[in-house]
């Protein structure tokens, strides 16, 4: 047995005004290589709380958490980055498929951010969508796709990295029984295949699949049904060291950027209309009122500046503060010349 996952005392305390609430409350839980593990429970009762602290997107108030002898805490934001997207796969309830990508694209995403070439991305692409059965809609648009397809294109998602935990989310809490079978048989083909899968659902017909069954009930595990089976070693595949990113990637990712935003921009043809037209009726407003001061400010400027100009006053002292009698002078005629000239 290896223990890829170990939680020893993990609690999560949330803040609502002058309140804590407790979501987690001192779960100890190990999960091994290749287990299929289903945590069931009520709405309210931490599962999905506990799924994101397991796929490293919450971290827990209390307590240690090892995935694959790494401590988490220890990790900063970006090896926990690294660590998501190379080690786990996640499967959403909703989905989360971006409505401007094609099926083989929306795959794809993911290990645009790697250092797999785009031939190499395309290929496995493909390749998994062949295996879950879509390989006659891999062009298609995720609107263009039933439920049941937008899910296994999902699942197609999680596993491009090559990652070995499969983290799902009531996978098939919006589908009818059929379409939920297909989901739990690809989900259950996926631990023979010696992925190790955790499985968050409140359907016990769906949990009794697994292998083990954890049951959480008031932030607390309740009860927790075990039958182990030996299952191979598999070794770690991450490493928390930063990894170094050449030039070229460094291009290709920004290549591959400008191409989503280009897709985003065709597919959303009138919200880009009307924002560039937002950001032009803006931009000419601050500068019509710039314009406009300006040419205010130098015209009162103007005409303070013009004022008393061909104007001379003349004080009966030596300044226009000086009123002593005995530096009084008056004018003379002399001086009426003298200003005449």
């Amino acid at each position: 047995m290896s223990a890829l996952l170990e939680l020893s005392n993990i609690g999560r305390n949330y803040r609502t005004g002058e309140q804590q609430v407790k979501v987690l409350k001192n779960i100890s839980l190990t999960i091994n290589t290749g287990e299929m593990v289903a945590i069931v429970g009520v709405s309210g009762s931490g599962k999905s709380t506990l799924m994101n602290i397991l796929g490293c997107l919450d971290k827990p108030s209390y307590g240690e958490y090892y995935l694959a002898w790494q401590n988490i805490a220890e990790l900063d934001d970006g090896q926990l980055s690294v660590l998501r997207r190379e080690y786990c796969g996640f499967i959403f309830q909703c989905y989360h498929l971006l409505p401007y990508l094609t099926a083989e694209q929306n795959v794809e995403i993911l290990a645009i951010y790697t250092s797999t070439c785009q031939q190499e991305r395309r290929k496995r692409a493909i390749g998994l969508l062949a295996r879950l059965g879509l390989s006659d809609r891999i062009k298609y648009y995720p609107t263009q796709l039933s439920g049941g397809q937008q899910q296994r294109v999902s699942i197609a998602r999680a596993l491009i990295n090559g990652g070995q935990i499969i983290l799902a989310d009531e996978p098939t809490g919006a589908f009818d029984s059929h379409s939920g079978d297909e989901v739990t048989a690809i989900l259950k083909q996926l631990y023979q295949e010696g992925y190790t899968v955790i499985l968050v659902t409140h359907n016990m017909q769906i949990a009794a699949q697994a292998e083990r069954i954890i049951e959480i009930k008031n932030s607390e595990i309740i009860h927790h049904s075990v039958q182990r089976k030996p299952t191979k070693i598999l070794p770690p595949i991450f490493s928390a060291k930063k990894q170094q990113i050449s030039m070229t990637q460094r291009l290709n990712q920004f290549r591959e950027e400008l191409l989503m935003a280009w897709r985003a921009i065709l597919i959303n043809k009138m919200r880009t209309l009307l924002t560039m037209l937002g950001i032009n009726i803006g931009i000419a407003s601050v500068v019509s009122i710039l314009v406009i001061g300006n040419a205010s400010k130098r015209s009162v400027l103007a005409d303070i500046q013009s004022i008393a100009t061909n104007t001379i006053t003349v004080f009966p002292g030596k300044g226009f503060s000086d009123v002593s009698p005995e530096d009084r002078r008056a004018l003379t005629i002399n001086y009426v010349d003298g200003l005449q000239k």
